[in-house]
């Protein structure tokens, strides 16, 4: 054989020995893609990122699930699924292999109750040996920084109800500049705490009455702390009712309205009372023509709130006229008002000055009045 002719076949050997080792070291994965539902997932992304050396492949899942790449060089991959942009399961550290496809298959539903049971651990810090082994390197990484921000909201939690706790005592001491500055410190650990402001806007109130040469500025930041609360709880009637009173205490009469009104819609059993709060607050900061009105909104919206009966006729009997005479001249309602409480409370603890207001104003006091809640006593026996 001529020299060129040697050197021509050895060369076709090897380019036979070197096609026949490229083909060696291709291999194939394929495998089904699986909904949330557990339907075959139609369209989906599978990703194949070598991770020995670079390399990218793609595919799509046909109508069936159904994925497969059949010329796939032999090494080491992350796969994962991606759906309408965004990656719902992923596979680390597969290893392709020679001879018949590997199988490699998604299910969306498992996967996802895999993360959900990764992220609970997370927010408990009680991770298992077996998940710890079956966690890919991106869930590590996720699972690390879910228990990071975990033990950051624990720490939080605690300066949050450690500053609460040290407000509410400082607030039941009445002690408000100290309240002030551990409930403030409170709601910048935490605006959405709607107890927090609540509480705040106590201790302004407290301090606005405590030092009347701050009071307007005080109250301005009060009724901001019940804003801030209400807007957090806006169905809580208490809030409303708390915040009107504040209103009163700074002579704000129509915005307290307002604000009891919103209390009475929400809470309708318990309107008269709100009312009547008001009501006592206006007759002790001497507003007594307020305080009849109120009074009088009380009893309309309950009629037999006993208390306001009593208050709005002493309220009316305060605006008592006298003529020529000498004879005293009630308003309307007056004696009917006290008459009303005697009926519903006749024990009451404003009984004995109900009666002796109605006698001064020159009414009669009824003796027939009975009390509502006395169990009735069984008729006499006759003697034989």
């Amino acid at each position: 054989m001529s020299s060129r002719m040697k050197s021509l076949t050895l060369s076709a050997f090897a380019f036979l020995a070197l096609a026949c080792s490229a083909f060696a070291q291709t291999s194939a994965v394929e495998g089904i893609v699986k909904d949330p539902t557990g339907k075959p997932l139609q369209g989906a992304i599978i990703n194949f990122d070598r991770t020995d050396i670079k390399g990218h492949y793609t595919v799509k899942t046909d109508k069936k699930g159904h994925y497969g790449h059949y010329g796939l060089p032999l090494g080491t991959y992350t796969i994962s699924v991606v759906v309408d942009g965004a990656t719902k399961d992923t596979a680390t550290g597969f290893r392709t292999g020679l001879g018949d496809p590997k199988v490699l298959n998604f299910d969306l539903h498992e996967s996802a109750a895999q993360a959900q049971a990764l992220q609970k651990a997370a927010e408990t810090g009680t991770l298992s040996k077996e998940q710890e082994r079956g966690m890919s390197k991106e869930q590590k990484e996720a699972f690390e920084k879910a228990a990071k921000a975990r033990e950051a909201q624990l720490a939080k939690n605690k300066e949050l109800n450690e500053a609460y706790t040290t407000g509410k005592n400082a607030l039941e001491a009445k002690q408000w500049d100290a309240a002030i500055t551990s409930l403030e410190k409170a709601s910048t650990l935490d605006a959405k705490q709607g107890a927090v402001w609540a509480a705040l806007a106590d201790a302004y109130v407290g301090k606005a009455q405590a030092t009347p040469a701050e009071a307007a500025a005080t109250y301005e930041k009060a009724f901001g702390a019940f804003k801030s609360a209400i807007e957090i709880t806006p169905t809580d009637a208490g809030l409303f009712n708390n915040y009107a009173l504040a209103l009163a205490k700074a002579k704000k009469i129509d915005d307290a309205k307002v604000n009891l009104a919103k209390a009475a819609e929400l809470d309708p059993p318990g309107a008269g009372k709100y009312y009547y709060n008001l009501g006592a607050l206006l007759v002790n900061s001497g507003q007594n023509d307020a305080a009849t009105d109120t009074f009088k909104k009380a009893i309309d919206l309950d009629p037999n709130y006993a208390d306001a009966q009593y208050q709005y006729g002493v309220a009316l009997a305060g605006k008592a006229t006298t003529d020529a005479s000498g004879k005293v001249l009630p308003p309307a309602g007056t004696v009917e008002a006290l008459q009303k409480y005697l009926e519903l409370k006749p024990d009451g603890p404003y009984a004995q000055p109900a009666k002796e207001m109605i006698a001064a104003l020159g009414g009669s006091v009824s003796t027939t009045f009975q009390n509502p809640n006395a169990k009735p006593t069984k008729a006499p026996t006759k003697k034989k």
